[in-house]
């Protein structure tokens, strides 16, 4: 650790303070590819939000604050009949979105979901389009909400490439916070100096501990985690446009800053500069709600399921490759105790994959995890690192997440081992992924709308033009119930 300045003299901000501001006030998004995969996460986060409504524990968190504390005129909740301030609206939306772990994914150094920033995404954009509207102005379109959420992408992931908060015990949901203070900060207006500002004070914020993603603690908290970190940026975001200073050395200062109080002394890396890759090589969660370092697991036990089906009672061992960073947050064995904690275990996982055929969110419920079969299987269970798996995680142009699955029997015969990099979501495999993404929204918008507004919303997210030129409040207004 470095001595202490005793100097008062206010130095300069940090680096990576200005070019975060520079970044989310000056650059002009033109990637096509980027504003057309940032449609497809919009739609994807949207109903990855209504479906988590079907779930009481999501739901008991929803609302205003206190009850009665809503707010006239203020920003809609999709699926209910909320309408709350920006802060609370992004807690609501950004729990929503989370919930499930069925929302996009980024996986490098550091992992995490960079649609959560859209919580204040969207409350910020409905909010100023609501409030121009009153005011006699034009409100802002949809066009808005695909730039910023692919500037949320960029800082959140690009902050992700070269530093593992999580092996200093940290959370990731600490870039949910920074990149939303930064989109939000901008969207309200804030000049340059007002972004520095309220983007040093969500450095300064620190980050949340992960014991509730790991056993033995693994609960709900780290479903609405992303919800709290992302109002937290928009409460920041308003705090300096009221004039609140920030502090330019938060993460480089001696003694006192981020680099010296929580990364161990290392400087944070940015490795390039901030533009729209992120955005451009975002993996979607397409056909399972599961921890992302298991989706290619899971299609590989689907892909098992007919060779083992009948064969259960004969299983002497099943043996899983995984990546380092699969198996040292996912490999989880003992009593599961809640959702949570099953939909973060890859034995969990692959069992009702090789049992069943499928995997939804309704597995990982208590009804469905009483099946003694689940745990005879994970019981058999060999999770192994592929070095191979990850090297090519870590690798830049593949980006891959690789799994592979063997199941071995007691008369000595076995399945084939049945490998698979790229999940569905991948960018290798966007072409094939789509259509199923479609088709995942239009199942999740029925599970909370009736027919004439799902179908309104669905004509819109298929078009690229209609969708960026409309109003952020009429999008909002069809999800009303």
């Amino acid at each position: 650790m470095s001595h202490a300045v005793r100097s008062a003299s206010r130095p300069a901000p940090d680096q990576i303070l200005v070019d975060i501001a520079d970044y989310v006030t000056g650059f002009e998004v033109t990637s096509p590819e980027a504003l057309d995969t940032a449609r497809y996460c919009l739609m994807d986060s949207l109903g990855c939000g209504l479906l988590a409504l079907s779930y009481p524990a999501c739901t008991k968190l929803l609302g205003p604050v206190v009850p009665g504390a809503e707010m006239p005129g203020g920003v809609k909740v999709p699926g209910t009949a909320y309408r709350l301030d920006p802060v609370q609206a992004a807690f609501n939306m950004g729990a929503m979105i989370r919930w499930l772990d069925y929302n996009d994914t980024w996986l490098a150094e550091e992992w995490g979901h960079p649609s959560d920033n859209l919580g204040a995404i969207l409350a910020v954009t409905d909010y100023l389009a609501r409030q121009n509207l009153s005011e006699g102005k034009a409100p802002l379109t949809l066009k808005t909400v695909l730039t910023s959420l692919i500037k949320a992408h960029e800082i959140q992931g690009v902050l992700a490439l070269q530093n593992s908060f999580n092996r200093v015990g940290l959370d990731h949901v600490m870039l949910v916070r920074i990149a939303s203070t930064a989109v939000a900060t901008a969207l309200l207006g804030g000049t340059r100096e007002e972004v520095i500002n309220a983007v040093s004070n969500a450095w300064i914020d620190g980050s949340a501990l992960r014991p509730y993603r790991h056993a033995p603690n693994t609960g709900s908290r780290k479903s609405w985690a992303a919800g709290d970190a992302t109002a937290r940026g928009v409460r920041l975001a308003l705090m300096a446009l009221k004039g609140e200073m920030g502090s330019p050395s938060a993460l480089t200062a001696p003694v006192w800053g981020f680099q010296d109080v929580l990364f161990k002394g290392r400087p944070v890396k940015v490795p390039q500069p901030y533009g729209s890759y992120v955005m451009e090589n975002v993996l979607f969660k397409i056909s399972y709600p599961a921890e992302f370092h298991a989706q290619t697991a899971i299609e590989a036990a689907l892909a098992l399921h007919p060779l083992v089906r009948d064969r259960l009672a004969s299983i002497e061992k099943i043996v899983i490759e995984t990546q380092e960073s699969g198996k040292r947050i996912i490999d989880k064995i003992g009593p599961l105790n809640n959702p949570a904690d099953r939909d973060h275990c890859i034995q969990y996982m692959v069992a009702v994959g090789l049992l069943k055929g499928d995997l939804t969110a309704d597995d990982y419920e208590d009804a469905a995890a009483a099946d003694p079969r689940l745990d005879f299987l994970r019981e058999k269970m060999e999770v192994v690192e592929n070095e191979r798996f990850t090297r090519d995680y870590l690798d830049p142009e593949k980006r891959a997440i690789g799994n592979a699955i063997q199941v071995f029997f007691s008369d000595g015969a076995s399945t084939e081992r049945v490998e698979v990099e790229y999940p569905v979501g991948h960018r290798r495999r966007r072409k094939e992924g789509m259509p199923l993404l479609i088709a995942k929204f239009r199942h999740n918008i029925a599970t909370r709308l009736s027919e004439k507004p799902a179908g309104a919303l669905q004509e819109l997210f298929a078009d690229q033009s209609c969708l960026e030129n409309t109003p952020v409040n009429q999008m909002m207004d069809l999800m009303v119930v």
